[in-house]
C-alpha cells in the first residue's frame, strides 16, 4: 500500500489542478460579474469596479499548484504587453497559508498584476469549483463571458483578450 501512496497523490493533485472541462462559455448567455472588495496582497484594496472599463481575468489559482505556476510567466508577459490596451490580470489565491507567504511567491515571481487572497464570500460568488486554475474572463461591461479551467497559455490568454476588446 505505501507504494501506491505517492502515485495515489499525483493522481489527486492532476484531478485537482486540471479539471476535465476545458472552459465554459457564457457567450449567448453571459453573467454580471459579482462584486468584491478586497485588499490585494501589497496593500491597496481593489474592487471589481476599480478596472470597470477593461477586460479582466480572474484567476483562481496556489502556489502549490504546477499549472497554475506554469502560466504566471505568461501572464505576467501578456499582461506587460496588453495593459495599456485595456487588459487587466487579477489572481486569487486559493492557498491555505498566510498573505505573506502568498506575497513571498509572488515577489518571487514577479507577478506584476494585483494578487488577492480568496474569500469563502469570493468563491461562493464566482463559484470556481474545485479544479484550479480556473480563470473568468470579464468583460469591459462587466458580465463573464467565459469561464477557463486549466492551464492557459499565452496564445489562449491573447485570443480571448482580442476577442473580446474587438467588441465594441
Amino acid at each position: 500500500m505505501r507504494r501506491f501512496l505517492p502515485f495515489l497523490l499525483l493522481v489527486f493533485i492532476f484531478n485537482f489542478c486540471n479539471g476535465s472541462e476545458k472552459k465554459g462559455n457564457f457567450e449567448n448567455d453571459p453573467l454580471k460579474a459579482p462584486e468584491f472588495t478586497l485588499k490585494e496582497l501589497r496593500g491597496t484594496m481593489i474592487s471589481l469596479s476599480t478596472y470597470k472599463g477593461k477586460i479582466i481575468f480572474l484567476n483562481f489559482w496556489a502556489t502549490w499548484c504546477p499549472p497554475c505556476r506554469a502560466e504566471i510567466p505568461g501572464f505576467i508577459e501578456i499582461f506587460n504587453e496588453y495593459k495599456e490596451k485595456g487588459l487587466q490580470i487579477i489572481g486569487v489565491s486559493v492557498d491555505e497559508i498566510s498573505p505573506e507567504k502568498v506575497l513571498e511567491f509572488v515577489n518571487e515571481y514577479r507577478v506584476n498584476y494585483p494578487v488577492v487572497m480568496g474569500t469563502p464570500e469570493l468563491y461562493s460568488s464566482y463559484k470556481p469549483g474545485r479544479a484550479i486554475p480556473v480563470t473568468f474572463i470579464i468583460d469591459k461591461e462587466g458580465m463573464i463571458r467565459h469561464k477557463h479551467i486549466g492551464y492557459m497559455d499565452k496564445d489562449t490568454l491573447k485570443n480571448y483578450f482580442n476577442q473580446l476588446n474587438s467588441e465594441n
